[in-house]
């Protein structure tokens, strides 16, 4: 039997068949107790399992009894993030999952081929909650609706929850690549080589954006005590909202869309990801059945829709992908042989990553507007503006990106715009062409800790800022030696959220 996704704002009303169905097969798993496998906490914990966290927004009691050691050790605080494993074991993740709820609507009477539905907040008129996760009543009871969290705060901590489409973007769904660099460079659509990583240092694009940031916009903070975090806004948690899963139907939907465009390479071919972690002697992907049985699997098995048996209702892009290559097209400096055609794959970037500047001092987001001056190297300078100048005989491009490193903090929840070469005096929100982009901190707390997986060092961002340096290279503006970043918040950071930046580092990638 085949199953199809469909879009939760689709036809049908706010409480379609579908939706309705999600409610009652949630409501059945979380009556089960926590120490089932196929219970509704037992799978939040498989992404993540935080006891404070959990005990504080009341998922968790000491009158619980605890899943035995066997059961933890194979199922439990298994997601990746900051790894090229994000998009195929939360593709594994959701079709377990889908399995499990299936399973119960099936015993409650509902449809065989019940599949989950997924939010494309970037539909027009589709970036609010769905109604049915709004409200505590629902068609089968009131103030009991097992769709409805109270811990969903929004972008504005107000309870007033949607997508801010100004603060997400798809610029991932342009890089050709899947597989990034670790030093410096492009972390590609998919994200860096890693083994099993419950919390890597560097997010891939997708995962970026909008995968981070509508996580945070989502989840928000309680505005009384901003230290409790909405579910949605820290891994450990996430899993417990059940808007949680129609979010990431639509990042996997997304991984599809990508693999679909001609002008993008395919999933990578490397046998340490196709045969996962596991064959490197770490961690396998392992599922908890309805049936009792635990599925394992590996990011191979994961490529093909149609051997998992499901399917999207709608694979179209809902914006145009940026340009592979971030050049000035307009302006004449990207040769035509260079563009990527349909049917033809995008040609290598090269993996010679080379740092071209960087700051001397750590920085502190406190409230406000923070800047911070880049030293830019002489001699890299001079590359980037000569691979500017010879469009018309570079075999392909050098792309230019800029890195926050070591970034470091108490709150999942913060969030902020980064400004590259804006003139002072300008306002940064009347000047969207210097933006390189927008940084949501999801994972940040735990990536600081320093009993944690990487010793407290913290996240690092990356951001392709190839356009905005040659546009500063054709208004002669480039021939500096410093590079001046603003960071904005979206909302003032408070002392309590610590967010720190170790470094801001600028490097060209090539050939």
């Amino acid at each position: 039997m085949g199953y199809t996704r469909r879009n939760v704002w689709g036809p049908g009303g706010d409480w379609a068949d579908a939706i309705l169905w999600y409610a009652r097969g949630v409501a059945a798993m979380k009556a089960q107790p926590l120490a089932t496998p196929t219970s509704w906490r037992f799978y939040g914990a498989i992404h993540g399992f935080n006891i404070r966290r959990w005990t504080q927004l009341e998922y968790l009691s000491p009158t619980d009894p605890m899943p035995t050691a066997a059961l933890t050790k194979a199922f439990w605080k298994q997601c990746q993030h900051g790894s090229w494993y994000f998009l195929p074991w939360h593709r594994g993740y959701l079709l377990a999952f889908e399995a499990n709820v299936r399973a119960q609507v099936v015993k409650l009477g509902g449809p065989a081929d019940w599949a989950l539905p997924y939010w494309n907040y970037f539909k027009p008129d589709q970036a609010a909650l769905p109604p049915a996760f709004a409200t505590p009543d629902w068609p089968d009871g009131k103030g009991n609706n097992p769709l409805y969290v109270p811990a969903r705060y929004g972008p504005n901590n107000d309870g007033n929850v949607y997508v801010a489409l100004s603060q997400v973007n798809f610029q991932a769904m342009g890089d050709p690549h899947f597989t990034g660099v670790a030093s410096g460079g492009s972390v590609g659509f998919g994200g860096v080589d890693t083994g099993f990583s419950h919390g890597g240092r560097v997010h891939g694009g997708i995962e970026t954006q909008p995968h981070d940031w509508v996580h945070g916009l989502v989840g928000g903070s309680n505005p009384k005590n901003p230290e409790l975090l909405g579910l949605m806004s820290h891994p450990d948690t996430a899993g417990l909202d059940p808007i949680f899963w129609l979010h990431h139907a639509n990042i996997d939907r997304l991984w599809q869309v990508w693999r679909e465009n001609p002008q993008t390479d395919v999933d990578p071919t490397d046998p340490n990801w196709l045969n996962g972690p596991a064959s490197i002697g770490e961690r396998v992907f392992a599922m908890p059945m309805p049936d009792g049985s635990t599925w394992k699997y590996t990011p191979a098995d994961m490529q093909n829709l149609g051997k998992l048996h499901y399917g999207y209702d709608d694979l179209t892009p809902d914006v145009e992908a940026p340009e592979p290559a971030a050049r000035l097209h307009a302006l004449g400096l990207l040769p035509a042989a260079v563009t990527t055609r349909p049917g033809v794959h995008a040609m290598p970037i090269g993996n010679n990553v080379e740092l071209v500047g960087a700051s001397q001092m750590p920085i502190r987001l406190l409230g406000g507007e923070v800047r911070s001056t880049v030293l830019l190297d002489n001699a890299g300078r001079k590359k980037v503006a000569a691979s500017l100048t010879m469009g018309a005989v570079a075999p392909t491009p050098d792309r230019v990106f800029l890195n926050l490193e070591n970034v470091r903090g108490a709150s999942d929840a913060t969030a902020f715009h980064v400004y590259v070469g804006l003139p002072d005096g300008e306002d940064a929100a009347h000047h969207p062409e210097f933006q390189a982009g927008s940084i949501a901190l999801f994972g940040v707390s735990s990536a600081s800790d320093p009993d944690g997986e990487h010793g407290g060092q913290g996240l690092t961002f990356v951001l392709e800022i190839t356009k905005i340096i040659d546009g500063l290279h054709l208004r002669n503006a480039l021939d500096v030696d410093k590079l001046e970043v603003r960071l904005v918040p979206v909302s003032p950071v408070p002392e309590t959220a610590k967010v720190s930046i170790g470094r801001v580092s600028v490097y060209r990638q090539g050939r």
